[in-house]
């Protein structure tokens, strides 16, 4: 770890409650995650989860550190309702209005993550935006966002309008010309939405380079695919999380301190 890094919070798990300190190791676990699946830009990006005892706080990585450097002990809390975080406090800006937009927006969400690959970007981009090519986006048929490029996030008075723009119920959002944003109530269900939407936007992109044209499916099959891709992930996602952290511990259990 680079103990050069400034702000670089130092948090002992016996000073925070034992909610917080699980939410902790969850969220480290997440940034460990994204970097293993290679959905990463160097330190750039970021993932938020809110503490479950002090909801009107959310935690998030410094901005200085790379993902592979993210442990319990060093996320930062800040307060969703106080004043953004700033640069000069090691915090990205853009990622406290992005994810205090989401998180204040909808108290259904606790887990917000913000990336940009290559795909990704490329779909934001994209007129059409994502199709349901295949059970992947089938996953987001009429279930997905968009918020359209304003610049750089990091105008406080743009949260509302990504709050607006994400809506009352979706849990995906394509932010035009800049990347994805995906939500879920728990890290499993966040990460499996990304992991989706991801995989859809470089199916999406693969067929395009190709050429060749694609079939998409008729209306009712998309949604038939929607809704039997949403009953899978509430019947089984207390299944997906043991093995995401399974992988996270594989790679490297360091996260955990």
């Amino acid at each position: 770890m680079n103990n050069d890094i400034p702000n670089l919070p130092n948090i002992r798990k016996e000073t925070v409650s034992e909610a917080e300190w699980r939410t902790r190791v969850d969220l480290a676990a997440l940034y460990r995650l994204v970097d293993n699946y290679g959905w990463i830009s160097l330190n750039y990006n970021h993932i938020g989860m809110r503490v479950p005892d002090q909801p009107d706080h959310f935690l998030i990585k410094v901005h200085s550190l790379m993902y592979h450097e993210v442990c319990a002990s060093n996320l930062v809390k800040l307060r969703l309702d106080g004043k953004q975080a700033v640069w000069s406090e090691n915090v990205n800006a853009a990622g406290f209005t992005i994810h205090s937009a989401a998180l204040s927006a909808r108290p259904d969400i606790n887990c917000t993550i913000h990336i940009h690959t290559i795909a990704g970007a490329a779909v934001s981009a994209h007129p059409k935006g994502l199709l349901p090519l295949e059970q992947n986006g089938m996953r987001f048929y009429n279930r997905i966002s968009y918020h359209e490029y304003e610049g750089i996030a990091s105008r406080m008075d743009e949260a509302a309008r990504i709050a607006r723009d994400l809506g009352p119920t979706n849990k995906a959002m394509i932010l035009r010309n800049h990347g994805l944003l995906t939500c879920g109530a728990t890290p499993a269900e966040a990460m499996t939405v990304t992991r989706h939407l991801v995989e859809a936007c470089e199916i999406q992109m693969t067929l395009e380079a190709a050429g060749a044209g694609f079939r998409i499916p008729s209306p009712e099959l998309c949604e038939e695919g929607a809704r039997q891709m949403e009953q899978h992930e509430a019947k089984h996602s207390g299944d997906d999380w043991p093995a995401y952290l399974r992988l996270a511990d594989r790679a490297d259990p360091s996260y955990r301190s």
